[in-house]
């Protein structure tokens, strides 16, 4: 079982999407997942077809604020081995609420490895969908995570805010979570007409070399659509470019994990 944290503190550059597509295509191949939507928005819950206007106790703000454990809100979803902690805006006013708790960085992880420990709580991965910031919610998600997988899109500003990024796992890394790594860089929005996008890629591999997944996911309508539908592209378009590259970042992402694992 593996917790991994898909993060990055730019909005919009995919990582909600990634977690639902990732977390589709890893069940198809009868992996067990949960996601847990750590952002206030609550994207991922919409995205998997449930409501984020629904009472705040029965989501992961019930688990973060000690009305409930983790196995009173977790959802099923209408895909078969997917299940969801879902979110929504009362998230966003758990900083100020725990903000007399010293341990209050250690909330979820807390929480986590009590389910976990629990024989009711197996699963192959769990994936967190952390808000486009670098908040507290972040920092309990990096805490409670073995890795972190990073959608970068290809744009001019992108490796910037990659820079600020990895000062905060390191220091992550120093003071709370030694074990953290990063799995990979994900490029997103890959505009093979834009010359831009080729030299953001260029530099994002000469920097993290093999950190920097080999497939990189295209702009695509049908990407933009599949959320409305409350599904990922995966189902509502298998065929098109954003669920092709899905596919083959899945089949990247497993041979990975078979290494890591074969490795250790």
């Amino acid at each position: 079982m593996k917790i991994i944290s898909i993060i990055n503190q730019k909005g919009g550059v995919g990582k909600t999407t990634t977690v639902i597509n990732l977390a589709s295509a890893l069940s198809q191949q009868g992996k067990k997942i949960l996601v847990i939507d750590l952002d206030p928005q609550g994207n991922a819950t919409t995205g998997l077809g449930l409501s984020n206007m629904e009472n705040s106790d029965e989501t992961i703000y019930g688990i973060l604020n000690g009305t409930k454990s983790i196995g009173d809100v977790i959802k099923e979803t209408k895909f078969e081995n997917l299940n969801l902690i879902s979110s929504n805006v009362d998230l966003s006013g758990l900083e100020v609420e725990t903000a007399g708790d010293n341990d209050r960085a250690f909330i979820l992880k807390n929480k986590l490895t009590a389910y976990l420990n629990d024989s009711r709580g197996y699963y192959d991965y769990i994936l967190i969908d952390c808000p486009p910031s670098l908040s507290l919610l972040t920092v309990m998600a990096l805490v409670s995570s073995k890795s972190l997988l990073v959608p970068l899109q290809t744009e001019f500003f992108a490796l910037e805010g990659l820079t600020q990024l990895m000062k905060t796992i390191d220091r992550i890394k120093v003071n709370l979570n030694p074990k953290l790594e990063i799995q990979g860089i994900l490029l997103t929005m890959y505009d093979r007409r834009n010359k831009l996008s080729s030299q953001v890629e260029t530099e994002a591999r000469n920097y993290f070399k093999d950190k920097v997944y080999q497939t990189v996911i295209p702009r695509n309508v049908r990407l933009s659509e599949a959320p409305s539908h409350g599904i990922p592209v995966l189902i509502y378009d298998k065929n098109c470019p954003g669920s092709k590259s899905y596919y083959n970042f899945t089949d990247e992402f497993i041979i990975q994990e078979n290494k890591v694992g074969s490795a250790a």
